[in-house]
Order: C-alpha cells, then structure tokens, then sequence
C-alpha cells in the first residue's frame, strides 16, 4: 500500500514508519519538525505543515492510507492556543475528510473518556476536560460523520500513555529519567497510588498495523493499551532501577482532576486487530532508559 503518515517525524510516526517500510509497504512522511525528527532517512520526508492544504493535497491523489498523526499536544499549550489546536486538531481533520476517499487511520487518545476511574471500553462515557482532548474526540466525531455519509473507512486508536525510545522530553517518563539522571527532584502528586496504563511504542505500532487490515464497519474505534497498571510509585522505582539512581522526590498534593486509575479495557482490539501487546513496564522502562542514555 502508499502509505501518507502526517506527523509521521514523532517517535510514533518514527517507529511505525520503521515497520511499514519493513513490511513492503510504500511511505512517505509529512511533518513540520514541531516537536521531534525520528525517521529513517531512506523513506520520503515532505516538510509542511498540517494546515498548508495546497501542499499537502496533492499527496492525497497518491495515498491509499492515511495515518493522521498530526496534532498539536500538551493540555497546557493547547489551552494556551485553542485557535491553533482547533485549526490543527478538528478543522484539518475535517478537510481530510473531505478530500479524501481512501481508509483513514486517525490516532486519538483516552483523555477523551475524562475523570472517570475504572477500566474503560469503547463504549464508556466520552467527557473531555481539557481543549486537546476536546478538539481529538470532535475529530473522531467528524470522522464517523463522514463515514456514515459517503461511505469512507476510517479506524480511530485512543492511545493510553505511550512511551519508549524517542519519547517527547515534555512527557513523564523522560522528565522523571531525566531529572533522576541529573541528581533533581521530581514532583510527586498525592501518595503515588495512582495507576495508569503505560503502553509501549512497538505495541501501539502493532496496533496501528492491525488497523491497516482491518475489514470490519467503515468507522469503528478502539483502544490500545498495555492491559496493565502501573502505581507512580511502581513507575518511579522501575526507572530508578534502570537508572541506578534513587530519586529525589518532591511530595504535593493530589492535582485536582487526576484519576485514580486509567485502564484500557483491549478486548475489541485483541479480537478484530489481532492486537496483543508483549512489552511490560519492567522490560520497557529498561528499552527507554538504554535510548535515553545514547542520546546524553
């Protein structure tokens, strides 16, 4: 298949790239290098932004997919530029949509669920409480739309806390390795009892995999998680393990909003995706620990 992977230069975008090449498939990369650079160097990198339809439309009459990676992340600067994060987030979403009629494989995330505690399925409520997840959850909404009316297929993934080699150093577990590798303390919020479904990189481009095969409805949704929790406290240990460094811990109060437990409930995934993730915390945070040390 040609393969279009739209913010396919993020260490998602790298590592899925890295399997479709090695599979036979044909790719090429869009990105504007907002947040990372991590892909191979012999696959075609277009550079552009997501929002430049006059560029990025041409490559459209090309594609037989189209991965849409591209978003603009992190609850903080999105809530900062809710203009940017809605043109880039739902309105481009949109023009895909309509100037697009192959299969759509469009990476969401479980902040869409909200403050809800528990294992979640598809079906659990959907309560966004931040403008990201917001503008992902109103894309996701677009896309069943236009399924619905003209018939597109189009497979939506709601990630549950990805991590590994390539990791944004804005995310929690390359902030915490490396402010451990440093000798600097690390915030901790409430007694470390949250838990949370820590889902490694190779697992979620496994899942991303299953989804270019998938035949069932035109617009189905489903999660991909690791299928195991971790505590805060459980995840500070594992990468001080790794590290052999003890951790200088900042101890604050629990942040209003946070969820006890996020967990994804894998059965759909497990059964029409094929997906079975192998990576626990205790081999992954070693994998990421090893990058994080190459790079120093």
């Amino acid at each position: 298949m040609n393969i279009l992977i739209t913010g396919g230069a993020g260490y998602v975008g790298g590592a899925l790239t890295d399997q479709l090449l090695d599979s036979g498939h044909n790719v090429k990369v869009y990105d504007c290098l907002l947040y990372e650079e991590s892909f191979r160097k012999d696959v075609e990198f277009i550079f552009g932004d997501i929002r430049d339809f006059a560029k990025l439309g041409p490559l459209l009459s090309w594609a037989d997919v189209v991965v849409w990676l591209s978003a603009f992340v992190g609850d903080g600067a999105c809530a900062i530029n809710p203009d940017v994060t809605k043109a880039t987030n739902d309105e481009a979403v949109k023009w895909l949509s309509e100037n697009f009629d192959g299969r759509i494989i469009f990476p969401s995330t479980c902040s869409v669920y909200g403050a809800q505690d528990g294992v979640l399925t598809e079906e659990s409520p959907t309560n966004p409480l931040s403008v990201y997840a917001t503008t992902k959850l109103a894309a996701e909404q677009l896309c069943g739309n236009y399924a619905h009316l003209y018939g597109m297929r189009v497979v939506c993934l709601r990630f549950f806390t990805v991590y590994g080699p390539g990791q944004r150093p804005d995310l929690a577990i390359h902030k915490f390795t490396d402010s451990i590798h440093r000798g600097q303390p690390i915030p901790q919020y409430g007694d470390g009892s949250t838990r949370r479904d820590y889902t490694y990189i190779d697992d979620i481009v496994q899942g991303v995999a299953g989804a270019l095969r998938y035949e069932g409805p035109a617009f189905d949704i489903f999660n991909l998680g690791e299928n195991q929790t971790t505590t805060l406290s459980e995840l500070i240990i594992e990468i001080e393990k790794a590290l052999g460094k003890k951790a200088i811990i900042e101890r604050h109060p629990e942040q209003q909003g946070d969820m006890p437990l996020t967990a994804a409930d894998i059965t759909k995934a497990r059964q029409f995706l094929g997906y079975n993730p192998q990576t626990k915390i205790r081999e992954g945070i070693p994998k990421f620990v090893e990058w994080y040390l190459s790079t120093r």
